[in-house]
């Protein structure tokens, strides 16, 4: 009796293994939009709009990731394939933490107002002098917005206050360009009781203009500052946690003498 040839098909127990495959390369292409979203924009390669529709891409590919993860760490449990199943695992984890920033950023924006002008002094503001021209060339305004935002900003921000210290102004001038230096701000202007910087955000590039203004009050020295995107409506909070952490970081320098 003849005997049929044996045709060789792939084991039914291969299919974890190549889910776990699949889910890993959804989530290193979710990785890869995610972090080229910011230098993209960066460098021009891409607009605002394209670099924030890469975010929202890396998004939708982490949770296909994370999807495809959570099928194949049932079935790899199931068929008893434990290193797919770990795989699968380490996948999820790893997405829901990219998942996270996104999901961070968005439940930040929600929690505070949509305004990008923070200042010590609401009622006369620090003005933008030796930055005013690249301001102009920028969506946001120069002047300061006015009686709305610096409602917003006194409800959401209450912190944000001007300091006093017990420093001639020359020393709290010296100690503040320090400060801006050490923060890797580009000095703009530095006067004898005045100082504009831009500070640039890390992943995306985004100018924000700064300036701090000194004022002796009766042998004491009062710091007023300002701090302002060139771009967006909302700042996400950003400029309010600048203007803290300089001021906290100026008085601690001098503190330390």
């Amino acid at each position: 009796m003849a005997h049929q040839p044996i045709i060789d098909r792939p084991s039914k127990s291969l299919w974890p293994r190549r889910l776990a495959w699949a889910s890993v390369i959804l989530l290193l292409a979710a990785g890869l939009l995610l972090a080229v979203a910011g230098p993209a924009y960066r460098t021009e390669l891409v607009e605002l709009g394209n670099a924030f529709s890469l975010l929202r891409y890396a998004t939708y590919t982490a949770l296909a990731a994370a999807a495809v993860g959570l099928i194949t760490l049932i079935a790899g449990v199931f068929r008893r394939r434990f290193v797919p199943a770990l795989a699968a695992a380490l996948v999820i984890a790893a997405a829901a933490a990219m998942m996270y920033v996104p999901w961070q950023h968005w439940q930040r924006a929600q929690a505070v107002p949509a305004i990008h002008d923070i200042t010590t002094d609401t009622d006369d503001p620090p003005a933008f002098e030796a930055v005013a021209d690249a301001r102009d060339d920028a969506p946001n305004e120069v002047d300061y917005p006015g009686n709305s935002t610096a409602r917003q900003q006194r409800e959401a921000y209450p912190e944000i206050q001007p300091l006093t210290l017990s420093a001639p102004v020359k020393t709290v001038l010296a100690a503040a360009r320090a400060e801006m230096q050490a923060a890797g701000w580009d000095l703009a202007e530095v006067d004898t009781r005045r100082l504009e910087a831009t500070a640039t955000t890390r992943w995306f590039g985004f100018k924000d203009d700064v300036v701090v203004r000194l004022r002796d009050e009766d042998g004491m020295t009062r710091v007023d500052m300002r701090s302002a995107s060139r771009l967006g409506k909302s700042d996400v909070g950003t400029n309010a946690a600048r203007v803290h952490a300089f001021l906290t970081s100026l008085k601690a320098r001098l503190d330390q003498g």
